[in-house]
């Protein structure tokens, strides 16, 4: 009687190595958009409201004047609002406020300064968000990814030589975290005679995280 041989083989369980990788590239924007507003104030609507537009009118010649091409210019918001004092719990009218706000596009962010305190000096009294942005985005935040990819596989190969480990130089699992949105690094300048703006640089970052056996 004849009984087939049965090869019995060992199964070990797959052990893995899990790591995070970060990858940054630094940008220099290349443009930036800014909102240029004025305020004013008066006792009856129709005051302030000419006043704004004719104030608003001399701030857009201007900026027109340095080069800006008036489709890079529009309107953000126009407000009017009744003002309202309120003491020992009564309610009294101040007149009116009037806010028109522009924003501008610039492509020379170099002009940034400039455009700032041609646009004070012809009326605007507040400047509010200054955002640096940079073209083709997606092509630095692929620079990121590599970087990440590489950090990832140099974590993987440290910590198996560290712990003597036989890993395997293949990935089983690569997952892409959620992107963060660019973050802007600003530094301040000393200027001669213009408002002291620098545009910095905008970090892209990306992160992985990646499964290796061993």
């Amino acid at each position: 009687m004849y009984y087939a041989q049965v090869s019995q083989q060992t199964h070990h369980p797959s052990r893995t190595i899990i790591v995070i990788g970060y990858g940054q590239v630094m940008a220099t924007p290349s443009s930036v958009q800014l909102q240029i507003e004025v305020q004013t104030k008066g006792n009856h609507v129709q005051g302030p409201q000419q006043e704004n537009a004719a104030i608003m009118n001399e701030v857009i010649q201007s900026l027109i004047a340095l080069g800006i091409p008036r489709e890079q210019i529009q309107t953000a918001s126009y407000t009017i609002t009744p003002l309202y004092n309120f003491e020992d719990g009564k309610q009294t009218f101040n007149g009116y406020e009037v806010v028109n706000a522009i924003s501008v596009n610039v492509s020379d962010t170099n002009d940034l300064g400039l455009i700032i305190d041609t646009a004070v000096e012809n009326g605007a009294n507040r400047i509010t968000n200054i955002q640096f942005k940079i073209d083709h985005t997606d092509a630095y935040y692929q620079q990121a990814l590599s970087l990440a990819l590489q950090n990832a596989q140099l974590k993987a190969k440290t910590i198996a030589e560290t712990m003597h480990l036989p890993l395997q130089p293949l990935p089983v699992e690569i997952v892409e975290e959620q992107a963060n949105t660019p973050t802007l690094y600003r530094s301040m300048a000393v200027s001669s005679g213009i408002t002291p703006i620098e545009q910095g640089q905008i970090a892209i970052d990306a992160t992985v995280r990646v499964k290796f056996q061993y």
